[in-house]
């Protein structure tokens, strides 16, 4: 919206009368756009509650954009990864600070350079499980496609969520009986107490993720065992997403420009913070290593 104001008969006052008045009355101002930004309850890379509040690099990532674009108005969103991709296809001026590239997704969104790395997903099981499993271990690594064609051998997964290229191929493949997808906002929680009960045999996510749920579900990360998965590589790509829109688009040449200050250090040290010790150096120079010499 534009606003105007006129101060009239100027030239009868005298030049000290003009200038105050142009100064009070301030001849255009224009309201701005509004971005809404989709965020999820996903600890450690976002979190909404607790002693961690706002300490993800996800938290922080965000906060780095909006404070980077301030020619727009911008309004935070909570949402399910559900209604998130919903808003998301939706014609409209929005974007999501983390997702996972898939093809499919590509054809309908804006995504920007890889903003940070993470560990990829794995398969994750209770110590007392270790059996069901390790026939589909190989080199220490699962055969998600072996598991999943026993349909006893039940998976959760979180509705809607992309796990990359390679594992979303395996679930489209796979019958709906062989997986328990959850939704809902703590559909991760959900997930683990069904495989504390002995509903599920496995769960798929990130490490840090699922440990950080099993604390607040009372469930010691340590009866817990986690297996990545043959053919997937060890790190992901996450990306900022948004509607392909003439508004997005625009929004994302600017997002771009910010990321590229920011991955080789700043997000990558506060995703670290989250890794044991051993895990936090290796990632840190797989990480700058990858940014450096692997991305433009």
């Amino acid at each position: 919206m534009i606003r105007l104001f006129k101060c009239k008969n100027l030239p009868a006052l005298g030049f000290g009368w003009v200038l105050a008045c142009l100064l009070a009355f301030p001849a255009v101002t224009q309201a701005k756009e509004t971005l809404f930004w989709l965020v999820r309850d996903l600890p450690p890379l976002m979190t909404f509650e607790g002693p961690q509040k706002g300490q993800g690099v996800t938290d922080r990532l965000l906060s780095l954009l909006i404070a980077g674009m301030p020619e727009y108005q911008h309004d935070i969103v909570r949402v399910n990864r559900a209604r998130g991709m919903q808003m998301l296809l939706e014609p409209s001026f929005t974007c999501d600070p983390s997702l996972l590239w898939n093809q499919e997704r590509a054809k309908r969104l804006i995504y920007s350079i890889p903003a940070y790395r993470v560990l990829s997903n794995g398969v994750v099981i209770r110590h007392q499980d270790r059996a069901a499993l390790m026939p589909f271990v190989i080199d220490g690594k699962v055969d998600l496609a072996a598991l999943l064609a026993l349909k006893e051998k039940k998976l959760g997964v979180v509705a809607e969520r992309s796990y990359g290229q390679f594992v979303d191929g395996l679930l489209q493949r796979t019958p709906g009986d062989a997986l328990s997808s959850h939704y809902g906002n703590d559909a991760l929680g959900s997930l683990l107490q069904m495989q504390r009960l002995g509903r599920l045999t496995a769960v798929l996510g990130y490490w840090p993720e699922i440990r950080y749920q099993a604390s607040l579900q009372g469930i010691s990360p340590e009866e817990l065992e986690f297996y990545a998965i043959r053919g997937v590589n060890k790190y992901q790509s996450i990306h900022v997403a948004c509607s392909d829109t003439a508004q997005g688009r625009q929004a994302m040449i600017q997002i771009d420009q910010i990321l590229h200050k920011l991955r080789q250090n700043q997000l990558i040290e506060v995703y670290a913070y989250w890794l044991d010790p051993e895990t936090r150096s290796e990632y840190l120079e797989d990480a700058r290593a990858f940014f450096q010499h692997g991305e433009p």
